[in-house]
Protein backbone atom coordinates (compact mmCIF):
# COMPACT_ATOMS: atom_id res chain seq x y z
CA UNK A 1 0.00 0.00 0.00
CA UNK A 2 1.37 3.81 -0.60
CA UNK A 3 2.90 5.21 2.49
CA UNK A 4 1.34 8.50 2.07
CA UNK A 5 -2.01 6.95 1.29
CA UNK A 6 -1.70 4.92 5.24
CA UNK A 7 -0.47 8.18 6.88
CA UNK A 8 -3.33 10.31 5.75
CA UNK A 9 -6.01 6.97 6.98
CA UNK A 10 -3.79 7.66 10.36
CA UNK A 11 -5.13 11.20 10.28
CA UNK A 12 -1.69 12.46 9.80
CA UNK A 13 0.44 14.77 7.80
CA UNK A 14 3.97 15.49 7.14
CA UNK A 15 5.47 18.76 8.57
CA UNK A 16 7.84 20.41 7.07
CA UNK A 17 10.81 19.52 7.64
CA UNK A 18 12.63 20.99 10.92
CA UNK A 19 15.37 23.40 10.68
CA UNK A 20 18.95 21.77 11.67
CA UNK A 21 20.37 23.38 14.81
CA UNK A 22 23.95 22.45 13.99
CA UNK A 23 26.76 21.31 11.57
CA UNK A 24 25.53 17.83 10.56
CA UNK A 25 22.77 16.36 7.66
CA UNK A 26 20.06 15.89 8.80
CA UNK A 27 19.71 12.43 6.39
CA UNK A 28 23.09 10.44 5.49
CA UNK A 29 22.68 7.32 2.86
CA UNK A 30 25.44 4.43 3.58
CA UNK A 31 24.56 1.70 1.25
CA UNK A 32 21.26 0.48 1.47
CA UNK A 33 20.68 2.45 5.03
CA UNK A 34 19.52 5.61 5.77
CA UNK A 35 20.50 7.63 8.63
CA UNK A 36 18.27 9.92 10.50
CA UNK A 37 19.85 12.72 12.78
CA UNK A 38 18.21 13.05 16.38
CA UNK A 39 15.01 14.57 16.02
CA UNK A 40 12.80 16.01 18.77
CA UNK A 41 9.54 17.04 19.40
CA UNK A 42 9.76 20.57 17.17
CA UNK A 43 6.37 22.05 15.25
CA UNK A 44 7.20 25.80 13.57
CA UNK A 45 11.00 25.97 14.89
CA UNK A 46 9.68 25.44 18.75
CA UNK A 47 9.76 22.23 21.19
CA UNK A 48 6.12 21.04 21.79
CA UNK A 49 7.11 19.02 24.87
CA UNK A 50 9.71 20.02 26.82
CA UNK A 51 10.81 18.82 30.51
CA UNK A 52 11.23 15.49 32.31
CA UNK A 53 8.98 12.52 31.73
CA UNK A 54 7.71 11.26 35.17
CA UNK A 55 8.51 15.06 36.61
CA UNK A 56 6.74 17.51 34.16
CA UNK A 57 5.52 15.09 31.29
CA UNK A 58 3.53 12.07 31.62
CA UNK A 59 4.13 8.41 29.87
CA UNK A 60 1.91 9.74 27.15
CA UNK A 61 3.17 12.70 27.00
CA UNK A 62 6.59 11.63 26.35
CA UNK A 63 4.72 8.83 23.59
CA UNK A 64 3.32 11.80 21.93
CA UNK A 65 6.68 13.51 21.86
CA UNK A 66 7.90 10.43 19.98
CA UNK A 67 5.51 10.29 17.15
CA UNK A 68 6.12 13.61 16.67
CA UNK A 69 10.21 13.31 16.31
CA UNK A 70 9.29 10.10 14.16
CA UNK A 71 6.89 12.56 11.87
CA UNK A 72 10.12 15.05 11.62
CA UNK A 73 12.12 12.36 11.04
CA UNK A 74 9.38 11.21 7.71
CA UNK A 75 9.47 15.06 6.28
CA UNK A 76 13.36 14.75 6.40
CA UNK A 77 13.16 11.41 4.77
CA UNK A 78 10.80 12.77 1.88
CA UNK A 79 12.74 15.47 1.42
CA UNK A 80 16.35 13.30 0.69
CA UNK A 81 14.19 10.66 -0.99
CA UNK A 82 11.50 12.68 -2.94
CA UNK A 83 9.21 9.47 -2.17
CA UNK A 84 8.76 7.45 1.12
CA UNK A 85 7.77 4.22 -0.71
CA UNK A 86 11.34 3.50 -1.81
CA UNK A 87 11.82 2.84 2.46
CA UNK A 88 11.86 -1.06 3.07
CA UNK A 89 11.04 -0.74 6.71
CA UNK A 90 12.80 0.16 9.59
CA UNK A 91 16.51 -1.12 10.90
CA UNK A 92 16.73 0.59 14.41
CA UNK A 93 15.19 3.40 16.51
CA UNK A 94 17.18 4.95 19.56
CA UNK A 95 15.98 7.27 21.76
CA UNK A 96 16.50 9.62 24.32
CA UNK A 97 14.47 10.48 27.14
CA UNK A 98 14.88 13.41 29.40
CA UNK A 99 13.94 11.35 32.66
CA UNK A 100 13.11 12.47 36.32
CA UNK A 101 15.13 10.63 38.84
CA UNK A 102 13.65 7.00 39.30
CA UNK A 103 11.43 7.00 36.14
CA UNK A 104 12.58 3.98 34.70
CA UNK A 105 9.94 3.79 31.58
CA UNK A 106 11.68 4.58 28.91
CA UNK A 107 10.71 1.42 26.55
CA UNK A 108 7.33 2.84 26.88
CA UNK A 109 8.15 6.31 26.10
CA UNK A 110 9.41 5.01 22.90
CA UNK A 111 6.18 3.20 21.68
CA UNK A 112 5.07 6.46 20.59
CA UNK A 113 7.42 6.00 17.42
CA UNK A 114 7.51 2.53 17.48
CA UNK A 115 3.93 2.68 17.45
CA UNK A 116 3.86 4.56 14.94
CA UNK A 117 6.11 3.25 12.01
CA UNK A 118 4.55 0.11 12.80
CA UNK A 119 1.26 1.28 12.07
CA UNK A 120 2.81 2.77 8.69
CA UNK A 121 5.34 -0.39 7.19
CA UNK A 122 3.41 -3.43 9.55
CA UNK A 123 5.90 -5.75 10.34
CA UNK A 124 8.58 -3.78 8.51
CA UNK A 125 8.17 -0.75 10.55
CA UNK A 126 9.19 -2.80 13.50
CA UNK A 127 13.12 -2.52 14.11
CA UNK A 128 15.81 -3.12 16.88
CA UNK A 129 15.46 -0.64 19.40
CA UNK A 130 17.12 1.38 22.52
CA UNK A 131 15.18 3.18 24.48
CA UNK A 132 17.74 5.60 27.30
CA UNK A 133 17.12 7.84 30.34
CA UNK A 134 19.44 10.96 30.10
CA UNK A 135 19.25 14.10 32.54
CA UNK A 136 19.27 16.67 29.63
CA UNK A 137 18.59 16.80 26.10
CA UNK A 138 19.11 19.94 23.79
CA UNK A 139 16.34 22.97 24.44
CA UNK A 140 15.12 21.56 27.26
CA UNK A 141 13.08 18.42 24.72
CA UNK A 142 11.41 15.49 26.29
CA UNK A 143 12.66 13.01 23.71
CA UNK A 144 14.89 13.09 20.62
CA UNK A 145 15.40 9.93 18.53
CA UNK A 146 17.41 8.59 15.95
CA UNK A 147 16.22 5.86 12.84
CA UNK A 148 18.11 3.59 11.01
CA UNK A 149 15.99 2.90 7.88
CA UNK A 150 16.15 0.49 4.92
CA UNK A 151 15.78 1.08 1.11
Amino acid sequence: MDVYTVIRELSLTLPDPPARGGIYKPVRQAGNCLYVSGQGPMRDGKPVFTGKVGEERTIEEGQEAARICTLNALSHLHAFLGDLNKIKGVIKILGFVQSAPGFNQQPKVMDGASGLLAGIWGEDGIGARSAIGVSELPMGISVEVEFIFEI
